[in-house]
């Protein structure tokens, strides 16, 4: 039975603490996605047995039983495309993408990254952030182009860098943070208040709730 919604697929290589804060979003009957999907290049994904239990598919697809990245994509953009999914959601997927499978869902993908892009793209970017001695840090959700971490930007929230910060307590922080501006951009795209234009993000800001820096005081 169709509900209205535009259909989501999510993307996990682990725990899919991102994926879960999309799930309970979408629960709500005003928010204009559903999760449908849920898959990972990981069998042992603990998200993937998160995801059934609120009633999700989950599927693994693992990279290891293919010859190529392209062969493995290829199944993976079968699943998504066979479930109905509009927008793909990378939460935590831990693999470059080829431009090929970039390219097919071109405006549909969504990535989240834990820094104020364009700042500290790739890894360990909480301990970049602090080696840098950063006073505000911060998340990124972001349309997926060719270029890592570097497609046009949606929606950011940042978090004060406090004195005597760990890598840890900064990380768990900042997840915080995460579980509030995923939901909030999935919206935006879901609902076509933010779009991709050739290499720009364009978001409704009158109607989108000041979605270009969202400080977020719960997280702070």
């Amino acid at each position: 039975m169709s509900t209205g919604k535009t259909r989501v697929a999510v993307m996990i290589s682990g725990r899919g603490s991102n994926m879960s804060a999309l799930i309970e979003a979408a629960k709500d009957n005003d928010f204009p996605a559903e999760i449908v999907l849920v898959v990972s290049n990981k069998p042992a994904a603990a998200g993937l047995d998160i995801a059934r239990s609120h009633g999700i598919e989950a599927v693994a697809v693992d990279q290891k039983l293919f010859s190529s990245r392209e062969a493995h994509e290829e199944k993976v953009a079968e699943a998504i495309e066979a479930s109905g999914a509009r927008i793909v959601c990378l939460a935590g997927y831990m693999r470059l993408l080829t431009p090929r499978f970039v390219a097919r869902f071109a405006g549909r993908m969504i990535n989240i990254h834990p820094s104020l892009l364009p700042l500290f793209p790739g890894l360990d970017t909480h301990r970049r952030a602090l080696e840098a001695g950063m006073r505000l840090h911060g998340c990124t959700v972001h349309f997926v182009t060719e270029e890592m971490d570097g497609g046009p930007i949606i929606a950011q929230a940042a978090i004060p860098v406090r004195p005597g910060d760990t890598i840890a307590n900064l990380e768990n922080r900042l997840l915080a943070a995460e579980h509030r501006l995923y939901p909030h951009a999935l919206r935006l795209v879901a609902s076509g208040r933010a779009r991709m234009e050739g290499a720009r993000a364009i978001v409704d800001m009158e109607e989108a709730d000041g979605a270009g820096l969202l400080m977020s005081p719960a997280a702070s």
